[in-house]
């Protein structure tokens, strides 16, 4: 008997298993896996190839990084490169000003009526956005529709379903309610449990929403144009004409950018996160 239960061993439940078991529960990397990979990797990356091969060519076919060194002067890029930024910013913050409490008092307070801000919110993708410009720029006042900051009052309505979704996944993730009323039991104000209770469990989505509207604001083309101000898109469309390896090198920037851009926030959470699993484990 003993010499039968030594060819045995224990597993983490306790339960007496051969000594081969454990590699064979081992997961395997099935074949059909690397070959979506691949699919997947090839869908994505040979059309950006494509573009740099071109953006680094010039006239004669030849490999050169004139594109990306006549980009920063060619006429108009430096004004539609910064109006694009400031209408950026300008939509980030409007959307958190305006999404984050309303998420955050509607999951508190208004629980019934989710459904309908969910509806609400899932409207400016049924709507196009030819629509969307085309009745604002009838009905608003022409002091507004002078300044160029009237994209960013209807791109925040456009980037609403990315940032109301990417909220509500967060604040479905923790419990809400008992972090608030723990808060404020202890005494603090309203302000104070949002900015140091609510807002660093929310981060991952915030950051998320940040990165869609901001995609989003840099990419968008169709308002921009109808209300005649030159962003990048537009600036990429009109100048097309004149040279493609220009703007195909403005293209390849701004998606990288973005990408690189996105790659950063992750990186910078996760850092947060393991920082803060540290100083827990500490305590």
């Amino acid at each position: 008997m003993a010499s039968i239960a030594s060819t045995f061993v224990v597993d983490d439940l306790g339960i007496a298993v051969p000594p081969g078991a454990r590699q064979r529960r081992r997961p395997r990397f099935r074949t059909w896996r690397l070959i979506a990979m691949l699919l997947a990797g090839a869908y994505f990356l040979l059309p950006i190839y494509a573009g740099m091969q071109f953006a680094l060519q010039n006239d004669s076919n030849h490999f050169s990084f004139f594109a990306f060194k006549a980009l920063p002067s060619s006429p108009g890029f430096s004004a539609a490169f910064f109006l694009s930024i400031r209408l950026a910013f300008v939509t980030v913050v409007l959307s958190m000003a305006l999404m984050v409490p309303t998420s955050i008092y509607v999951h508190l307070r208004l629980p019934r009526v989710r459904r309908i801000v969910e509806f609400i919110t899932i409207l400016p993708i049924v709507i196009p956005p030819i629509i969307l410009i085309t009745g604002v720029l009838g009905s608003y006042p022409g002091w507004i529709k002078a300044s160029p900051y009237l994209l960013s009052l209807v791109y925040v309505i456009l980037a609403m379903p990315f940032v109301y979704r990417s909220l509500d996944a967060g604040l479905n993730a923790i419990d809400l309610k008992t972090l608030v009323e723990a808060s404020r039991s202890l005494g603090a104000s309203w302000f104070n449990t949002l900015r140091k209770v609510v807002l660093p469990n929310l981060r991952p989505s915030l950051l998320s929403a940040m990165v869609l509207t901001l995609a989003l604001v840099l990419g968008e083309y169709t308002m921009a144009t109808l209300d005649l101000w030159t962003t990048i898109p537009v600036w990429i469309v009109n100048f097309q004409q004149a040279d493609g390896h220009i703007t195909t090198a403005a293209s390849m920037l701004g998606l990288i950018g973005t990408w690189v851009l996105l790659t950063l926030i992750v990186s910078l959470d996760r850092s947060q996160s393991r920082r803060t699993r540290r100083r827990t484990g500490a305590l």
